[in-house]
């Protein structure tokens, strides 16, 4: 049973007085303090400072009801934008100062660097529904024979926890598991167990709950469909769990797996470079308020079990992003939840086409602002508050934009042109808006052993250029559909929440068109009505609006296949893993897990 937190205490005893030190005792409280203080400091002048520029530029001419739209609009793409760039800042610090930076951030990432012995048991549950059972469970396979090379394969059981639905899909299940099981030993083959609900109730959070009420093991290891990981990282998370009892998640930093995508391979190039820094800064104050991902993470079953079930929303229905929520309620119970920042044997893969990346963005932008539909939750760390409404808040930036450039072209032509100094202030938009990726990749150019891992320098710099340009082209499509999603989440049409698609395909013409359309036709007609008003306006805004324009060109080329083998031929946005692979990503592409379920006896 979970301990009481030692913070707590009775009224008989006296009034309560704050912990010196986090649950596990690794950080001292008023250290904490102090380093949240700076940044929220270091945020809130660099808000007011643009704020009060943009102000300067817009009242140049007089403010009038259209400036006041432009200013909120700035205003409320810059929480997001500036906290990014000192969780940037923080974090390539941290890195350049190698493992004291690391201890600085992840105190806990000591307990796992020794060989101490596993006595605690680990269930890894992959759940499903409606996906492909072959593709997902060799992955599992995979795990379960990474961890059996390890030598301590008796420590974990292995658990598919099916949502499935669809006759098919679950014979496909029933078929694949069986098969792993016959091609095992006997002891082997009982640590591998399949469960199917009748109903999906709860969806993917409460499939786990339904595990967790009824499991004898101390730590969960939940792993999506496209999760991968190898066991020496595994180990190293459990260890640090065994090390501090209250620590109740562990969240992995999950990389991209090598993709031949074109899509996937620019997509995952920056946000692989851009999440390390941006991690390592966040967690340096997030500390023991830190994400969970729903997955590549270790879950302390018992607490999770007795704190983390979901409320319900208000007015009906299941949350639908449950992890940053089952997150804040096990830091209530007690526990910690933390982040190992650090590149480490932990994978996923990201989406191979345009059209699925902004499936998916929809997907977790109608979970997240679900959010606001929480009921009281009593007894929340001011931190934890804060991590709620900052998955809100990050999904205000695609309306901020979308609005800003539908009124550039009226501003344009009342008021004759941008004002002086706009040109300066939207450049240093930009720069604070890559600041985490360009962390990334400067930490990489400024230590040798990197750049060779990533091909040398001059591969690097050529996929680190592709990358920039394609992910302006990714924001400018991402924000009108983004923005389209909230107007409809605002007029009742809520959307479905369905299975992704995860292999690298082609995208005809005609998909493509037909399902950007809408984000076509705002292109033309921004960036048409800013050539008849003010053709110079036009090229300065074309960082954000030449992707809803090119929208349909950028996602059939960046899914075409040729081109994805081309890339792949050149090294072009190659991650280490692809040009070094560890052996579990080598079956993985070598298409060999099949094989491997039936191996490391």
């Amino acid at each position: 049973m979970p301990q009481t937190d030692s913070s707590v205490v009775t009224l008989a005893e006296g009034p309560a007085r704050a912990p010196l030190t986090t649950p596990t005792g690794l950080q001292a409280c008023a250290t904490l303090r102090r380093r949240r203080l700076l940044v929220l400091g270091l945020a809130l002048a660099t808000i007011l400072a643009f704020a009060a520029s943009l102000w300067v530029v817009l009242a140049q001419d007089g403010i009038d009801g259209l400036d006041l739209a432009l200013l909120a609009c700035g205003l409320a793409t810059l929480p997001w934008t500036v906290l990014g760039f000192w969780n940037a800042a923080i974090g390539f610090l941290l890195l350049r100062a190698g493992r004291v930076g690391l201890m600085a951030a992840a105190p806990q990432a000591a307990a796992g660097e020794g060989e101490a012995p596993l006595h605690l048991t680990t269930a890894v549950v992959m759940t499903l529904r409606n996906e492909d059972p072959a593709r997902a469970l060799a992955r599992l396979a995979l795990v379960r024979e990474s961890l059996a090379r390890t030598g301590h394969g008796a420590a974990f059981r292995y658990h598919v926890l099916s949502d499935s639905d669809d006759p098919r899909v679950i014979r496909a299940e029933e078929e694949w598991v069986a098969a792993w099981r016959a091609g095992l030993p006997d002891a082997e083959a009982a640590r591998i167990r399949y469960r199917r609900r009748r109903d999906n109730a709860g969806y993917k959070a409460g499939n786990l709950q339904d595990f967790c009420a009824g499991s004898d093991a101390d730590l969960m290891l939940p792993l999506d469909a496209d999760s991968l990981m190898t066991g020496e990282a595994i180990l190293r998370l459990v260890r640090i769990m065994q090390a501090h009892p209250r620590l109740g998640i562990l969240q992995s930093l999950a990389v991209g797996a090598p993709a031949s995508s074109a899509f996937a391979r620019l997509f995952q190039f920056g946000m692989r470079h851009g999440m390390l820094p941006y991690t390592l800064g966040a967690a340096w104050w997030g500390a023991e308020c830190g994400p969970f991902w729903g997955h590549n993470a270790v879950v302390r079953i018992a607490p999770f079990a007795a704190h983390g079930r979901l409320p319900e929303l208000r007015g009906g229905g299941a949350v639908l992003s449950h992890d940053q929520v089952e997150a804040v309620l096990m830091r209530r119970a007690g526990y910690e939840v933390r982040v190992l920042p650090i590149e480490e044997g932990s994978f996923e893969d990201n989406p191979p086409t345009l059209l699925d990346h902004l499936t998916r963005d929809a997907r977790w932008c109608r979970g997240n602002m679900q959010y606001l539909r929480l009921p009281a939750m009593p007894g929340l760390l001011p931190m934890s508050r804060f991590q709620l409404a900052w998955a809100v808040m990050m999904f205000l930036n695609p309306p901020a934009l979308t609005l800003a450039l539908l009124l550039l072209p009226w501003r344009a032509a009342t008021q004759g042109g941008p004002a002086a100094g706009a040109a300066g202030l939207y450049l240093v938009w930009l720069l604070l808006s890559l600041a985490p990726k360009l962390a990334g990749y400067a930490a990489v150019l400024a230590d040798g052993r990197a750049r060779a891992a990533h091909g040398g320098a001059v591969r690097f710099l050529a996929g680190m250029a592709a990358e920039i340009a394609a992910s302006f082209l990714l924001l400018g499509a991402s924000s009108v559909r983004l923005t389209a999603v909230l107007i409809g989440l605002l007029t009742g049409r809520a959307g479905l929440w369905t299975a992704q698609d995860r292999d690298a395909r082609g995208v005809r013409w005609g998909e493509a068109a037909r399902a950007l359309c809408g984000v076509t036709l705002f292109g033309l007609l921004v960036c048409g009505a800013l050539a008849l008003v003010s053709p110079a306006l036009l090229a300065w805004s074309l960082p954000l609006t030449l992707g809803s324009l090119l929208a349909v060109p950028f996602c059939v080329l960046t899914a075409a296949p040729e081109v994805g083998r081309a890339m792949v031929r050149a090294g072009l946005c190659a991650t280490r893993e692809e040009i070094a692979p560890p052996w579990e990503i080598a079956r993985l592409e070598e298409g060999k897990a099949g094989v491997g379920v039936t191996s490391g006896r």
